[in-house]
């Protein structure tokens, strides 16, 4: 049984660490530059007043700015509970003033590990672990820089040429290709059929001559030059270079997740579940530490997920499930996703997934739904060390 709790509020400069004792009296309240020297000082003071006894360390934050203090503690063999910031500022409303400082957050955080027991241990993540949550991370930014610059591209080229905005899909490679040469319609008039299908197939454009046709097409539609055509073409040009460079990024980083990846000894099984490949896999690996033991039961994973509903009853009113306001965004994107990829490869799905439709469930819910039954057939399937087969979730529950 711990004698002292101590909290740390978590700061980019500065942490601020109050320990309490069993009665919640202060023991220590001090404010500390986030430097490893003045950290370990600050470790040493408080097992000193612990005098050989467990101390419970409590942190708001897990990563980022924290990730040193959290690293030197689990160095040190210390146990470490976390604290979501939201439980921090609710459970500070139920404290003496209305005022906020460090000092006061430190102090509240040390006195909810002081009364809970249902808080999440922090526990070290492996290597390759952390080197796949890094990568999977670059990858979400890249994807999101792309989606932005897409959509950039879409407005820039609606605005001086309609048609053949409406005539591309800007999701290929073949059509950014395109406007990287041609951009307004008088350009694409002047090549002709031929000679931009010759051009387009020399830069291994895919069906460089039905691409040519459309862009043709949509050229002969427009004889209007538009005010301001040269610069936005201009400007067209260079995101559409762009684009096609966060593509091959995001391609060769997608080689390098993969690689990592199957470095797992649980890719194999991970991967063979329908949906999830190698870079959900890996989101997968992320979002868990690598590391399965830490949920007893699919219950357990489920409801980190976000993919296990919780009651929102009162008076009169039950049965009113609601998703969980605390769960881990990446996980549910895992399953979610993988979800719906599997709803179109794997008869097993599908078939769940009409089921709850003609239980009247709308598409979300059916999704959601078959996202939960999937968290059963993936635990179990780890916890056998056995890829999939079609008939594994008869031999879980359904939760």
């Amino acid at each position: 049984m711990a004698r002292i709790w101590a909290g740390t509020d978590i700061g980019k400069h500065h942490h601020h660490c109050v320990a309490l004792d069993s009665e919640a009296k202060t023991l220590l309240s001090k404010r500390v530059p986030n430097g490893e020297p003045e950290l370990l000082e600050l470790i040493g003071e408080v097992l000193a007043l612990a005098e050989g006894d467990e101390v419970v360390w409590a942190v708001d934050v897990a990563d980022g700015m924290a990730a040193l203090w959290v690293g030197l503690l689990l160095n040190h063999g210390q146990k470490i509970v976390y604290l979501p910031g939201l439980s921090v500022n609710r459970a500070a409303a139920g404290y003496r003033g209305m005022g906020k400082t460090d000092a006061r957050d430190a102090h509240v955080i040390a006195d909810q590990a002081r009364m809970r027991r249902d808080l999440q241990i922090l526990q070290p993540d492996s290597e390759l672990a952390i080197a796949l949550r890094v990568m999977t991370d670059r990858r979400a930014d890249l994807v999101a820089e792309r989606t932005r610059k897409t959509n950039r591209l879409h407005g820039q080229l609606l605005s001086i040429f309609p048609a053949l905005e409406h005539a591309l899909d800007l999701t290929n490679l073949g059509p950014l290709v395109l406007l990287t040469g041609y951009q307004t319609p008088a350009a694409l008039r002047r090549a002709g059929r031929s000679k931009l299908t010759t051009w387009l197939a020399r830069r291994k454009v895919r069906s460089a001559e039905a691409l040519a046709d459309a862009a043709v097409s949509a050229a002969e539609q427009q004889r209007t030059q538009l005010p301001g055509e040269a610069p936005v073409a201009d400007a067209v040009r260079e995101l559409a270079l762009e684009v096609i460079a966060l593509h091959e990024k995001i391609h060769a980083l997608d080689k390098l997740i993969e690689a990592r990846f199957r470095e797992h000894e649980l890719a194999e099984v991970i991967a063979s579940m329908p949906g999830i490949g190698p870079v959900l896999g890996a989101e997968f690996l992320a979002a868990t530490g690598g590391d399965l033991s830490r949920f007893a039961s699919a219950d357990k994973l489920a409801a980190f997920a976000g993919v296990a509903p919780v009651p929102r009853d009162s008076g009169n009113v039950s049965g009113n499930l609601h998703r969980p306001k605390r769960y881990h965004r990446g996980l549910q994107r895992v399953f979610y996703h993988s979800a719906l990829t599997s709803i179109r490869i794997d008869d097993a799905s599908q078939r769940f997934y009409h089921r709850k439709r003609a239980e009247k469930k709308k598409h979300k819910q059916a999704v959601l739904a078959l996202a939960r039954r999937r968290v059963n057939v993936l635990w179990a399937m780890i916890r056998d060390g056995q890829c999939y087969q079609p008939g594994l979730s008869a031999a879980v529950p359904t939760g």
